[in-house]
């Protein structure tokens, strides 16, 4: 009896590991990877270039993900309609989807952004405008101060930027844990991960609907393999001491910026990252939308594409864009 007391916690971590593994291929199997990996010194990034048509009407666009994500979420959202329009990269930050990770440096926004900047160049883009998500805010933020010659503008939606009050979900701190990070990343944060993430992609989008083809067409699971997931939380759990270093450096920003932002989003403080970017990048455009939650670019891609077109040049209204967006959005939670 005490036999099978003691060796019982051992059965169930080594039966831990093992359905880990397995359905981390399971899931490679799944999701393969759709992209192309590109040495760019010191890893290998992934991506999926889409050259312009003949009939190109915007400079190049270059996709930045957010947490927990891939190249997939934000080419699933803007492909259809941006198709032939532009130079279009959507891609793995390090460590994502099917991105090495490389050097230390890579834990970092900077560091990042670095990255994309020399998978530019090997995709002989030369200057783009630079959208990014969630956290993908704060890697096309150091983007623009690190490479501005290489920016023609930017677009955040629902960006996290700026310091905030508290920190950050306890797994993220425990996952990036030398030793302790390891077992729970094997042991525990994958069959945990399985049982939400039906729940949690709907709380990002909410209090909007969640697409009803988005988890099988933009594969979250990725983020559940052991290196992602532990990727995945040192990136997070870094950030709020390096938008504090760095928020302080975004006033030197000079390039066209739009800022889209909702103000029921549960993920990032809006009053906080958005607001504080419209205030320290001078000339930039911020459009506030009611009833908008954390997916800007699934729920008002329309809107995401004039402002792209807005920072390209073109005269575009966002605010009225905005007003229209509302009224269908209040329709929708009416319903």
């Amino acid at each position: 009896m005490l036999l099978a007391i003691l060796t019982a916690p051992v059965v169930l971590a080594f039966a831990l590991y093992v359905f880990t593994a397995w359905k981390a291929r399971a899931i490679e199997r799944q999701f393969p990877n759709v992209g192309e990996l590109i040495d760019v010194g010191g890893l290998r990034l992934n991506s999926v270039f889409m050259a312009a048509g003949e009939n190109a009407d915007l400079p190049p666009i270059v996709f930045i993900h957010g947490a927990s994500g891939n190249l997939r979420d934000q080419m699933h959202a803007f492909r259809s309609k941006l198709e032939g329009r532009a130079d279009l990269l959507f891609l793995d930050r390090p460590g994502h989807g099917y991105s090495e990770r490389g050097g230390p440096e890579n834990a970092w926004p900077d560091g990042q952004a670095h990255a994309i900047a020399r998978l530019m160049e090997k995709r002989g883009i030369a200057r783009a405008i630079i959208v990014g998500h969630s956290f993908g805010g704060a890697i096309a933020a150091s983007f623009a101060l690190e490479h501005p010659e290489k920016t023609a503008g930017l677009l955040f939606l629902a960006p996290a930027t700026h310091p905030w009050p508290g920190g950050v979900d306890w797994y993220y701190d425990l996952a990036k844990m030398p030793v302790v990070g390891w077992f729970f990343t094997r042991l525990v944060a994958l069959p945990a991960g399985l049982s939400r993430i039906d729940s949690g992609t709907r709380f990002v989008f909410a209090p909007n609907a969640r697409p009803d083809d988005y988890v099988e067409a933009t594969a979250p699971a990725l983020v559940l393999r052991p290196a992602a997931f532990r990727n995945n939380a040192t990136d997070v759990a870094n950030l709020l001491a390096y938008v504090r270093r760095v928020q302080p450096r975004y006033a030197e920003i000079r390039t066209p910026t739009v800022i889209v932002t909702g103000d029921t989003d549960g993920v990032v403080y809006e009053e906080i990252h958005s607001r504080g970017l419209a205030r320290d990048i001078a000339g930039s455009e911020l459009v506030w939308i009611r009833n908008l939650g954390h997916k800007p670019d699934y729920v008002v891609t329309d809107l995401a594409i004039e402002a792209l077109e807005k920072i390209a040049g073109r005269d575009r209204d966002l605010q009225e864009s905005a007003r229209r967006a509302e009224a269908r959005l209040a329709k929708d939670h009416q319903e």
